[in-house]
């Protein structure tokens, strides 16, 4: 990707939106949003998995698998879905905050340490290629992440209405 207006933009390379972003892209795990649906989905169920070393244990302590085994599952599988959740809020912020970044007509920088902030604003050619990026390969992801929570949201009711059919078979 070419960074237009490189030679007029006193804003350090790392710190550009379009680099912040393509840094993000190319990160572990924030890159899995990037990915077709079953790769993403598989990858979300790789970290609701691996959740279960955690939550599994607690809710065995809760409640025996022998004897309450249904509420064992709905327990880890809440505590597994609230890691998941936290996980998912992760990645949902990261691509907001390089939203924000695209999005402003200013970009708010540091030349070497928190204390020499700056600010510059963007040209109109920065801010045409700012505007892009957002509109077709950002605002997709979110509304991806966006998606995922709704999952994660229907997947949390329908573990808590067997929870109270668990409970109503006391």
């Amino acid at each position: 990707m070419r960074d237009v207006s490189a030679s007029v933009c006193p804003v350090p390379f790392e710190q550009r939106p379009v680099n912040e972003y393509l840094e993000l892209r190319e990160s572990w795990s924030f890159n899995w949003v990037t990915l077709d649906w079953p790769e993403y989905i598989r990858k979300l169920s790789w970290v609701w998995s691996w959740s279960w070393l955690v939550c599994g244990p607690v809710a065995a302590a809760s409640f025996a698998p022998q004897k309450h085994l249904l509420k064992f599952l709905l327990t880890g599988g809440a505590g597994a879905s609230l890691l998941l959740t936290l996980f998912v809020v992760r990645l949902y912020l990261g691509w907001i905050y390089v939203q924000s970044r695209l999005n402003s007509p200013m970009i708010f920088y540091e030349e070497s340490g928190w204390y020499d902030g700056q600010t510059w604003a963007k040209t109109p050619e920065f801010l045409a290629q700012d505007q892009l990026i957002l509109t077709y390969q950002v605002r997709p992801l979110l509304k991806r992440l966006q998606q995922t929570f709704y999952g994660l949201t229907l997947l949390l009711a329908v573990g808590g209405l067997g929870w109270v059919s668990a409970y109503l078979m006391i």
